[in-house]
């Protein structure tokens, strides 16, 4: 690296080598396509401070010239790993279309790694091109800025660079753009990656990433006597409360694929994902998930079975009664978590488990049986609140046709009374606060699949980015 490189701020950060210190067991050197043409269509200046750069400081061409040219960095990882797909074990996965630029430390004393996608072939492409449509880092860059705004653990993605290349997909209109991009994660490790492991049946290399593990993303029970049962209990934890915030925020990830879930229990890798239009258990985002495997009602069973799988790798290290004692607690985890978070939704920041139970359930049965817009209700919810609502019941929520019949009126009044009856509940003083938690948990635009379509459709016209800009202003977390 010359002198001139370290103009560069990213050139000149402290990168670690964490996983690189682990050895050639675990990844691939590559190299970096080399791109005709490179055009920053997105940097996420919200990330910078976390690296102790001023969004001042860099430029357009230091995103280019680190995230579109490769330029300065070395060497370049690839991971291993297997998977379950759609309940089938693939032992012919692996970085097929990004690598491990590098990893740092966060301000907060966290690990990131910077992981490319669409970054051109490795030895796990097969015959795939390890290209990204631009259509595809568009809208994964609008899932991370909208659920990390909602509160989810999630990867965010730094920056999109449009690559100049033409490619043919089947399941969009050919030839379409290319692009770069860089997703910031907590880590790249997923349950996959163990499990590759322990097909080709190295228990030492499975201690080994499970102690890198721990002692880089779980430091709190690093070195503990009990700490690979910790760790499980853990990950367990984290899992059904990522679950739980997928499923208030209305999010169907599409393939939960067990090479799609992170050791950090951190959501990543958003492909065919959608948010539903309204409460459907069956509702799937990925049009070639058939059987609905992966539909949203399903997502708590998917990823606690994921866990379950996973505990065929990890038994070289912790007794499979540790494990079964740390998978028993997910759905507690999940339901605690989830009813916090929809409580919120609708404007209580708290409530006795009982009463908050019966408002959980009387409004999930509304969503679910009048087929109401699910962003819409908690939308309206949030706009037309007033404080006139503890005086009478019938002023909840009457100024609009929020049914989409008339024979869910019934259903209606019940949910109008329960939410009346809670309200009174708190003292005067505190219904700002509802209007507040409201206005918090609420997003103001739900990424629905429309809306999505409205910002890509002047992209591919009129190469009209301004509704991308404008959306992604709406997601900045205040």
């Amino acid at each position: 690296m010359s002198l001139a490189d370290f103009s560069n701020p990213f050139l000149a950060l402290n990168y670690e080598p964490a996983l690189e210190s682990l050895g050639n067991d675990y990844f691939d050197q590559v190299v970096a396509a080399e791109f005709p043409e490179h055009i920053l269509r997105f940097r996420n200046d919200a990330l910078l401070p976390i690296l102790k750069l001023d969004p001042q400081a860099v430029t357009d061409e230091h995103l280019i010239e680190a995230f579109g040219k490769f330029q300065g960095r070395e060497p370049l990882l690839a991971l291993r790993y297997h998977g379950y797909q759609f309940g089938q074990y693939n032992p012919y996965l692996g970085d097929g279309r990004g690598f491990l630029y590098g990893q740092i430390r966060g301000t907060d004393g966290e690990l990131y790694d910077f992981g490319t996608k669409g970054s051109g072939t490795t030895p796990y492409s097969r015959s795939a091109d390890g290209r990204l449509t631009l259509k595809g880092g568009v809208r994964e860059v609008l899932a991370a800025e909208a659920l990390h705004q909602m509160g989810v653990r999630t990867s965010r993605c730094l920056s999109l660079i449009e690559t100049g290349e033409a490619l043919w997909r089947g399941d969009e209109p050919s030839p379409t753009r290319s692009s770069v991009m860089i997703r910031f994660s907590r880590s790249h490790i997923r349950f996959g990656t163990f499990e590759r492991l322990y097909y080709i049946e190295r228990p030492d290399l499975i201690q080994k990433l499970l102690d890198h593990v721990i002692e880089y993303y779980y430091p709190a029970i690093w070195g503990k006597t009990d700490q690979y049962s910790l760790f499980y209990a853990e990950l367990v934890k984290r899992v059904a409360e990522l679950t739980a915030q997928w499923m208030a925020a209305g999010f169907c990830h599409g393939v939960l694929n067990t090479d799609n879930m992170s050791i950090t229990g951190e959501s990543f890798d958003y492909g065919p994902y959608a948010f539903i239009p309204s409460y459907d258990p069956l509702f799937t985002a990925a049009y070639f998930d058939y059987y609905r495997r992966y539909c949203y009602g399903r997502q708590p069973s998917v990823c606690k079975l994921n866990l379950e799988l996973l505990q065929e790798p990890l038994q070289a290290v912790i007794s499979t009664e540790d494990m079964e004692v740390g998978l028993s607690t997910f759905d507690e985890h999940y339901y605690v978590e989830y009813s916090k978070l929809m409580l919120q939704k609708l404007g209580f920041s708290q409530l006795p488990v009982i009463e908050g139970e019966e408002l959980l359930q009387t409004t999930i049965q509304l969503l679910q049986e009048t087929q109401v817009g699910y962003h819409d209700f908690f939308s309206k919810l949030t706009h037309y609140f007033s404080s006139q609502w503890r005086e009478d019941a019938n002023l909840i929520l009457n100024e609009i046709d929020i049914l989409p019949w008339d024979s869910s009126s019934e259903l209606l009044e019940n949910w109008r009374n329960l939410y009346h009856k809670y309200l009174t509940k708190l003292p005067q003083a505190k219904t700002a606060n509802v209007a507040n938690q409201l206005q918090q948990s609420n997003p103001k635009i739900a990424l629905l699949r429309p809306v999505i379509e409205s910002v890509w459709e002047p992209i591919i016209q009129e190469d009209n980015w301004q509704p991308f800009y404008s959306l992604l202003q709406v997601y900045e977390v205040q």
